[in-house]
């Protein structure tokens, strides 16, 4: 059977009303960008927000019509995200309809019965009583002291399945799979997933991937959508920068700036981007992708960027059997197990 992906509502983003959405294989709907709010990782663990600050983000990204929020229970952000919806309800800006949550399952609650439980426990720091999205973070299943488990992950989908059922999200998908894992959770599943997000940027095309889970009726949400275009970890990094004369043509025939460009190629794939950012001029740029629409040239000179390249590898986890990527000759050492 094969599905297709619509957008539906291509307008401008001039009013906060509208929103841009795709439409999810059960009949649901998303916007297609939404704001990332992992805060990163140092030397002392998940960067954490102070004094209300996330919350400060997400207040001001609302206003300027975003609709979609990103987080995991990894992240530490979800209480935040809640908070600030919750108070723009409580304002009359939106209705909790209008605001489509995505969240994320960690890897150390993969056993079916411990889902709903780490659902719930998310709900209630969100102060919220659903999840629009409920991803898998990783096939990979972990002990509470970060030692592999053989939690399989279609034990896990089943967990995810009762967290549905039971009204605690409304869809479900996974995050991190490869080709492989997701045939075999479509062959097993009973409640299909809706999406699947993984690492999307120049560098990294996933053009298969990407056919096959849009082909599946899976949406295809883009995560570290600008790649080279920003620092990691402080570091400037191989590949186009912010003044890429290919992309700065581009950008320039639009009247937009090169990070504009790269995340409505992203849109003109069908793919929606998770982007991070808690600076507020570029809250407002980033949403600012509506009004202008690449060519398929455009978009093939984009594609001639990639090199394969991943900014999120954990390698240190290589040896589970649900790895879900290539593995490599010298693994970085666990920043999750304290020495």
């Amino acid at each position: 059977m094969v599905f297709f992906v619509v957008l539906i509502g291509f307008l401008s983003m001039g009013a906060t009303s509208d929103v841009v959405k795709i439409k999810l294989n059960n009949g649901d709907e998303m916007p297609v960008i939404a704001l990332g709010t992992y805060l990163g990782f140092n030397e002392n663990g998940i960067v954490q927000s102070r004094d209300h600050f996330l919350r400060n983000v997400i207040l001001n990204a609302i206003d300027e019509g975003y609709r979609h929020f990103d987080t995991a229970s990894i992240y530490e952000t979800e209480g935040e995200i809640g908070e600030a919806v919750v108070m723009k309800i409580d304002e009359g800006v939106v209705k909790r309809s209008d605001v489509f949550i995505t969240t994320k399952l960690w890897n150390t609650n993969h056993e079916r019965d411990s889902v709903t439980m780490a659902l719930r426990k998310t709900l209630l720091k969100m102060g919220l009583d659903y999840v629009d999205l409920f991803l898998m973070h990783w096939p990979i299943a972990l002990n509470e002291d970060y030692t592999y488990s053989d939690v399989d992950y279609l034990d896990t989908w089943r967990g995810m399945e009762d967290a549905q059922r039971l009204g605690l999200t409304r869809s479900i998908g996974v995050s991190n799979f490869n080709k492989e894992q997701i045939e075999r959770l479509l062959q097993e599943c009973s409640i299909r997933p809706v999406a699947l997000q993984i690492e999307v940027h120049p560098q990294i095309v996933q053009q298969d991937l990407v056919e096959y889970a849009q082909n599946k009726g899976l949406v295809v949400m883009g995560y570290s959508p600008f790649g080279s275009l920003v620092k990691r970890h402080g570091l400037e990094m191989s590949g186009p920068k912010m003044d890429d004369p290919t992309l700065m043509d581009i950008a320039k025939k639009y009247s937009k700036t090169t990070p504009q460009v790269v995340l409505r190629w992203l849109v003109d794939r069908n793919i929606v981007p998770v982007a991070k950012t808690v600076n507020s001029t570029r809250i407002k740029e980033n949403i600012n992708i509506f009004d202008f629409k690449l060519t398929e040239e455009e978009i093939f000179k984009i594609n001639n960027f990639n090199e394969f390249k991943r900014y999120t590898l954990p390698s240190f986890w290589q040896n589970h059997k649900y790895y879900p990527f290539e593995k490599v000759a010298n693994p970085l050492p666990n920043p999750f197990v304290k020495k």
